[in-house]
C-alpha cells in the first residue's frame, strides 16, 4: 500500500487498479455517482436499429432531438440547447459572460472553477454550513451576491452535499441576481434523482428570467456519460444564439442525437429509477443512522455524504473499503470540508447491502 494515500475521481479505475492491484472489472464504483440500472432498453434498441447512421451528418439543428427534450424537460423548444455533455456549456457559458469575480457555493464541483480561471475571472466560495446540514442559507448568501459579482454557479441538488434550493428559495435568489445584474448557472445533472424533483428544478421560471441557463446530462441519471450529450434550457434566446454561434458544429454525433431521443421517452425506465433510488436511499439512511460512528445528512440526489464520527478517518474508510473492492469517494479534496467526510452513491441493492457492512465494519 502506498504511503502517502490518494484520493480518486469516481472514474478512476485504472488508478486504483494499478495501485491497489484490483482488477478494475472487479471494483463496485461508489464514487461515479452513475443510474444502476445501467442504460434505457429503449435507448439500447434506438442504437443498435441506427448504427448505419454513422454514415451521415446528424442534422445541425438536432431540432429532433430537441424537440423530445422539450416533452421531457416541459420546456419550449427554441428554449433548449444541445452541447458535448455539460462540460462543453459550462465552457461556453463562461466564454460569453466572461466573469470578472464569480461567486460558488463551497464544496462544490469543481469545474465552473478551472473554466472562470480559464477566461481570466476569480472567484469567491460561499461556504455551506456543516452545523445547517449544509442547506443554504438564502438571506445570508444574498448580502455576498453584490454589483462586483458577474456570475454565481450552483449544483442543485449539490455534489457532494447532496443539499439542495427548493423552487421558491431560487426564484427569490434569481429576482436578487436580477437586481444587480448577475448571470446565474444551475447546474442540475442531479435533480431527477430528487424526491421531487418537480419542487427543486429551476425549468419553470427560465421563461420569466433572462438571466438564468439550466445544465443537465445524460451521464448520472441515464447512466451514459460516453456519450457526452448535455443541454441548457434558458429563455433568453439571444445568449442562447450567442452559445450557438460559437459552438462547434455537430458537436453531438449522429448515433448521440437519435438514439438519446429515445432515453428521454423511456417512461417506465425513468419511473423505474426514480421509486428504486427513493428505495435504497432510505435503506441506506436508515441502517447508517443507528450508528453513532455516523453523521448522515439530508439527501436529495443518487448518493449519500457522510461524516466519520468516531475517529476513523475518510483515507482509512477508504482504505477498508477499497479492500473488498468497494470504491467510495473520500472527500477530502473537496474545499469546505473540514473534518472526516466520505461519499457514495447508491447501487445495486445487494451491492449497497455489502457496503453497509463494511462502512459498520460488521
Amino acid at each position: 500500500m502506498p504511503e502517502k494515500k490518494q484520493v480518486f475521481h469516481g472514474s478512476d479505475l485504472e488508478k486504483i487498479e494499478e495501485i491497489y492491484g484490483i482488477k478494475k472489472e472487479e471494483i463496485i464504483p461508489f464514487g461515479g455517482n452513475v443510474n444502476p440500472l445501467g442504460i434505457s432498453p429503449l435507448f439500447r434498441k434506438s442504437l443498435i436499429d441506427h448504427v448505419d447512421a454513422v454514415c451521415t451528418y446528424p442534422d445541425r439543428d438536432y431540432k429532433s432531438l430537441r424537440s423530445a427534450l422539450s416533452l421531457y424537460a416541459k420546456a419550449p423548444l427554441e428554449h433548449i440547447i444541445v452541447g458535448n455533455g455539460v462540460t462543453e456549456l459550462i465552457s461556453l457559458t463562461m466564454h460569453l459572460v466572461r466573469p470578472k469575480k464569480a461567486l460558488l457555493l463551497s464544496p462544490t464541483y469543481s469545474e465552473y472553477m478551472r473554466e472562470i480561471s480559464m477566461v481570466g475571472g476569480t472567484c469567491q466560495e460561499y461556504d455551506l454550513s456543516e452545523a445547517s446540514d449544509f442547506k443554504l442559507d438564502l438571506e445570508d448568501l444574498k448580502s455576498y451576491l453584490t454589483d462586483d459579482v458577474d456570475l454565481f454557479a450552483f449544483c442543485n441538488p449539490n455534489n457532494p452535499t447532496s443539499s439542495a434550493l427548493f423552487q421558491d428559495e431560487t426564484e427569490e435568489l434569481l429576482s436578487h441576481c436580477k437586481k444587480h445584474d448577475i448571470f446565474v448557472l444551475v447546474d442540475e445533472t442531479y435533480v431527477e434523482f430528487a424526491p421531487d424533483m418537480e419542487k427543486i428544478t429551476t425549468v419553470p421560471l427560465a421563461k420569466d428570467f433572462d438571466n438564468v441557463l439550466i445544465l443537465r446530462g445524460t451521464s448520472k441519471y441515464f447512466a451514459a456519460p460516453g456519450i457526452r450529450l448535455g443541454y441548457g434550457i434558458s429563455g433568453n434566446t439571444e445568449f442562447l444564439k450567442e452559445m450557438e454561434d460559437r459552438k462547434n458544429p455537430w458537436s453531438i454525433n449522429t448515433l448521440a442525437a437519435l438514439a438519446g431521443e429515445a432515453m428521454f421517452m423511456d417512461t417506465d425506465y425513468i419511473t423505474e429509477t426514480k421509486a428504486y433510488i427513493a428505495k435504497e436511499r432510505q435503506k441506506c439512511i436508515d441502517r447508517l443512522s443507528f450508528s453513532s460512528a455516523f453523521k448522515i445528512y439530508p439527501s436529495y440526489a443518487n448518493f449519500l455524504l457522510v461524516r466519520l464520527m468516531d475517529g476513523t478517518t475518510s483515507s482509512e474508510m477508504f482504505e477498508r473499503c477499497i479492500k473488498k473492492g468497494l470504491m467510495i469517494r473520500d472527500c477530502s479534496s473537496f474545499e469546505g470540508l473540514d473534518g472526516e467526510y466520505v461519499r457514495f452513491c447508491f447501487r445495486r441493492s445487494e451491492e449497497n447491502d455489502k457496503l453497509l457492512d463494511t462502512l459498520l465494519n460488521l
